[in-house]
């Protein structure tokens, strides 16, 4: 299989409107995956993590070990419901899935790609980057914040892609090749085109 991501037909149908949103949990891949994703569909990438930590002139886990969990939800949901993007691949920090709002927000500028992955690669991966930003409890486990928001992932996905064994770049693609199936206009509120 042909690995390239670059200008496949699939991806020149994806409506320029959309902003698509990658959820999961810190580890997942969302950076490394939108990265990929936006570069073959020639649109822009944004971080949500980033855009914080440029807000705040600091690191993402000052932030959170500042703040605490709950405002650093609350703060994280206002900067996010503030956005407005189109032809852009969005990756979202992992707590950004506790604010209805938010989510809604996110899935009226387009469609919601939660990246799944188990927890024991998340437990990993956080343990290589023990410095990333999470919004945890004090005395809370990475385990119990995985069952905690796993259903949260599920519930707000438009589409979910299974991360293990693929490689970042089967990953993105993957994610290409799901939403090329949608509905120009999935995400928009409840409403279907009638035939």
């Amino acid at each position: 299989m042909n690995n390239s991501l670059s200008s496949s037909p699939k991806t020149a149908s994806l409506p320029q409107e959309w902003c698509v949103s990658l959820i999961g949990m810190a580890g997942a891949g969302k950076t490394t995956i939108g990265k990929l994703v936006a570069r073959a569909l020639g649109w822009a990438f944004a971080d949500s993590d980033h855009i914080i930590e440029s807000a705040y002139a600091t690191q993402l886990q000052n932030i959170s070990e500042t703040l605490g969990k709950e405002a650093f939800i609350a703060m994280e949901a206002e900067i996010v419901g503030g956005l407005r993007l189109a032809r852009t691949v969005l990756a979202t920090g992992g707590s950004v899935i506790y604010r209805a709002s938010t989510m809604e927000h996110l899935r009226a500028m387009g469609p919601v790609v939660y990246l799944k992955a188990p927890m024991d690669v998340i437990l990993e991966r956080i343990a290589r980057n023990p410095d990333r930003g999470l919004a945890i409890a004090p005395g809370q486990t990475v385990e119990q914040l995985f069952r905690e928001r796993e259903d949260l992932y599920e519930r707000y996905a438009t589409v979910t892609v299974d991360t293990v064994r693929l490689s970042p770049a089967g990953c993105a693609a993957r994610v290409i090749e799901s939403l090329s199936g949608l509905n120009p206009a999935p995400c928009v509120g409840d409403a279907s085109p009638t035939a």
